[in-house]
This record gives C-alpha cells, sequence and structure tokens, in this order.
C-alpha cells in the first residue's frame, strides 16, 4: 500500500521503461543510479520544471519505490515523500549549505518542517568533514561526521542519528553512511546504507528496479533514511 500511495502522489506519466527499471516522471532525467547497503537502490533526477540547481531522489527496496526526496544546490532538504508529504518551512533559522561546509569544514543547521497530515517537527544538527577522502566504485567522495536531532512541536526528540556521509561537491550530492539511530525508545541502533556502486546513463544497471545488496528478510527490516538533511 505504502507504493501506491507515493506514487499517488508523484502522478506525472513516466517515460516507457525496459522490464525490471524505473522511469523517471516525464518532463524529468534521470542522471544517476547508486546500489547501497541495506537492500536499497536509488535513482536521481532532475525536472525541467524545477528550480536550477534542485535534484531529485527516489529510494527503492525489493518491492518498489518507498521515499522520494528533492534537495537545492546547496544540498538542503526541500520535500519529501515517505508516503505523506513534508516539506520545509519557510525561513529557516539555519539553513543547511554545502558552500559553507566545503569552504569552513564544518556547518550547522536548524529548521522546521510541516507535514501534509498536519504534523510539524524541528530539525537541528551539523556536518563537518572529517579529512578524509574515500573512493567508492571509483568515485572519489569526501567523508563528514554528521549529528542530527528531530524534536516534535513540544520538543521531545522524536530521534537521533549521528556517524559518517561523504558528499560529492561536483554533484551537489551526499550518500548515507554507517552510524547509528534512536528511533525515540533510547535505543541505539546500527545503520548503514553506504553506496556500494555508481551506475551513469549507458551502464549496465542503470535505472535497476532492483538493489543488490544486503538483501536479505533481516536487513530488509532495518530502517533506512539519509539521517541529515532529510527527517
Amino acid at each position: 500500500m505504502r507504493k501506491f500511495l507515493i506514487l499517488a502522489c508523484l502522478t506525472a506519466p513516466a517515460a516507457p521503461a525496459l522490464a525490471g527499471t524505473w522511469a523517471a516522471p516525464e518532463g524529468c532525467e534521470a542522471f544517476l543510479t547508486v546500489q547501497s547497503k541495506q537492500c536499497r537502490v536509488s535513482h536521481y533526477y532532475r525536472c525541467a520544471a524545477d528550480q536550477p540547481g534542485d535534484q531529485w531522489r527516489v529510494d527503492l527496496d525489493q518491492e518498489g519505490p518507498f521515499f522520494y526526496s528533492k534537495i537545492d544546490a546547496e544540498g538542503q532538504w526541500l520535500e519529501s515523500y515517505d508516503p505523506v508529504k513534508q516539506v520545509l518551512d519557510p525561513n529557516p533559522a539555519d539553513a543547511a549549505s554545502m558552500s559553507e561546509l566545503l569552504a569552513e569544514g564544518m556547518d550547522t543547521w536548524s529548521f522546521s518542517l510541516s507535514k501534509e497530515d498536519g504534523a510539524g517537527s524541528r530539525a537541528e544538527g551539523y556536518d563537518r568533514l572529517t579529512g578524509q577522502n574515500v573512493t567508492i566504485d571509483g568515485i572519489a567522495l569526501k567523508q563528514t561526521e554528521v549529528d542530527f536531532t528531530e524534536y516534535d512541536l513540544s520538543g521531545n526528540a522524536l530521534r537521533r542519528s549521528r556517524g559518517n556521509e561523504y558528499i560529492h561537491p561536483e554533484w551537489r550530492l551526499f550518500f548515507a553512511g554507517p552510524g547509528e539511530t534512536d528511533l525515540g525508545d533510547g535505543q541505539w541502533l546500527p545503520i548503514d546504507g553506504s553506496p556500494m556502486q555508481f551506475v551513469f546513463p549507458g551502464e549496465e544497471g542503470f535505472l535497476s528496479g532492483q538493489p543488490m545488496f544486503d538483501c536479505d528478510a533481516l536487513t530488509a527490516e532495518l530502517p533506512v533514511w539519509r539521517v541529515s538533511h532529510e527527517p
């Protein structure tokens, strides 16, 4: 049911796709597929109707799409569907900025969020460059440290995550990494959604509809979500 609800939110007709592949919505063009740990494959795409620098990502598990998100040129999260639509409220107290992270080595951020069902929350955290560079599947990435907490409107912590992520400065993209998350019950759970394979247009596996890594029954039940800019 969750897949159909998400797709109903994004009902623009998609271009024809080969069997077993995902297709970008009409007016959009996919440019990258990433196969990650924790049984997830993600497709990145840009849409002509959006602002310059805006990018979308869709995450798929073995059952299909379960999460859509949109960021701007600063890597700032703008909206997501999981399947309820959640958006960034106007005038954040401290907007996320990849430019600041790259220039100063650290970027703090604080912003509020609103859901289509009326729920609201506040997110605070930081990204910090560790100084470590890593290469995954031939792609050079910078490692970051991230610490993030989301609060309800009464100030109660809903969840917290901490660990490492990776960024590609030219692509203006963050990628998940190893860490741990507390979903509000005080218990820290290990998470690691690190990228394993980068696939580009024309290469085998581009827009694949099925994840490749860690797809056993136990791993498929672990929470999978971006820990810094996408609550």
